[in-house]
C-alpha cells in the first residue's frame, strides 16, 4: 500500500512527526506502553472554562468512575451537555489527556462537556468500558437539575474508540430505554471489529497511524478474543446492532484515507435506511487523526462543520 501521494499537502508534515517520534505506525508491541504519553497540547489559558472533577458510582460491583465536568465560568440557567469519550483504541487515553479536545467547545457552544473516564483493555474488557460510559451517562441525567444540565438536550460525541463507545451508548441508551439522547456525533469512529480481519483491503485506506495490524490489537483487547468473529455484541461493535432504529440524530465524519472510512461509510447507509437523520463527511486527502495537524485547512473545515451540527443539536426548541 502506497497512498502517502492521496494525502493533503498540509497533513503530511504531521506524518513526518509522527515518524519522528516513532509513533507512525504504533506497533502493537509498545502501543500499551505508550500511555500517558498522550499529543501535548498548549496551556488553555483564561478561556472562561471551569472543570471539576467528580468521582461517580460505577457499574454494580466496579470502580467508582471518574467523570471531568467543564462549563462555562459563573453559567447560569440550565446547560445543554456533551456526554464526550475519548479515544485511544480502547486501549490508551484517558479523560485528563483529552481535555484540550474538549474545553473548545464549550464557550462557543455555551454547553457543558462532560467527560468519562473509562476502563481501559486489556485489563477491562467488554462489557467494563460501556458500561463505565453508561454509569457516567446515568449521573449526569439524574442529577441535571442539582448540576444545572438541560436533560432534554444531552448527546453523546466521541472520535475514534471513543466514537465507537458513543455510539454502541446510543444502542444501549435506547434499549435500556431510562435516558433519551438528544444526538450522536461520531469522529471517525471505530465501530465495527471485522475491519482488517478477513474482509478485502482497502487498496489505500489505512496505511497511517492506525493500521489494520492496531486495529486488530485493540479489538482483541476489548473483546478477549480474536475479533471478526460470531457473537460479537452491539454494545461493544455497533456495527453489529441488527436495528439501528429509533437512534438519535447523527453527525458523522471520516478521511478519505482513514482504516475505518468504509464502515463509516455503510454505518451511515444504515442509519439512514432506519430513518435516522444524519449528516455525513469524508475529507479528502485525510488519514486517522488528521485534526491534529490544527492549522491545515481541511482541520478548519472540519471544526466548523462540527460546531455547526453541535449547535444546532444543542439549541434549545423552537417556542410554540
Amino acid at each position: 500500500m502506497n497512498s502517502r501521494h492521496l494525502v493533503d499537502p498540509e497533513l503530511r508534515d504531521l506524518l513526518t512527526y509522527f515518524e519522528a517520534m516513532n509513533l507512525e505506525p504504533l506497533g502493537v508491541d509498545n502501543l500499551i506502553e505508550r500511555r500517558g504519553m498522550g499529543v501535548a497540547f498548549p496551556d488553555p489559558g483564561d478561556d472562561g472554562v471551569s472543570v471539576e472533577v467528580r468521582r461517580v458510582p460505577g457499574p454494580e460491583g466496579a470502580p467508582d468512575v471518574e467523570l471531568r465536568v467543564m462549563r462555562p465560568s459563573g453559567a447560569t440557567g440550565p446547560l445543554p451537555v456533551i456526554y464526550h469519550m475519548h479515544s485511544g483504541g480502547y486501549v490508551v487515553g484517558t479523560a485528563a489527556e483529552y481535555e484540550p479536545i474538549c474545553r473548545p467547545l464549550v464557550a462557543p457552544l455555551g454547553c457543558a462537556v462532560v467527560s468519562v473516564d473509562y476502563r481501559l483493555a486489556p485489563e477491562a474488557p467488554h462489557p467494563g468500558p460501556i458500561e463505565d460510559c453508561y454509569a457516567g451517562l446515568a449521573w449526569v441525567f439524574r442529577n441535571a437539575a442539582a448540576e444545572g444540565f438541560d436533560p432534554t438536550r444531552i448527546g453523546v460525541k466521541g472520535e475514534s474508540a471513543g466514537g465507537g463507545l458513543a455510539a454502541a451508548l446510543a444502542l444501549l441508551a435506547r434499549d435500556r430505554g431510562e435516558f433519551a439522547l438528544a444526538f450522536q456525533a461520531l469522529i471517525y469512529p471505530m465501530i465495527d471489529d471485522r475491519t482488517g480481519s478477513g474482509s478485502e483491503p482497502h487498496p489505500y485506506a489505512g496505511e497511517f497511524l492506525w493500521t489494520a495490524e492496531t486495529n486488530r490489537f485493540g479489538w482483541a483487547s476489548l473483546l478477549g478474543r480474536d475479533p471478526g468473529g460470531a457473537d460479537v455484541s452491539a454494545y461493544a461493535a455497533a456495527a453489529r446492532a441488527d436495528d439501528l432504529s429509533g437512534l438519535p440524530p447523527a453527525f458523522v465524519y471520516t478521511g478519505a484515507l482513514d482504516l475505518f472510512l468504509e464502515e463509516n461509510i455503510e454505518y451511515v447507509r444504515r442509519l439512514a435506511r432506519a430513518g435516522v437523520p444524519v449528516e455525513f463527511h469524508i475529507f479528502p486527502g485525510a488519514y486517522h487523526a488528521f485534526e491534529f495537524q490544527s492549522e491545515a485547512a481541511i482541520t478548519r473545515q472540519a471544526h466548523e462543520l462540527t460546531l455547526a451540527a453541535l449547535r444546532r443539536f444543542l439549541a434549545p426548541p423552537p417556542a410554540r
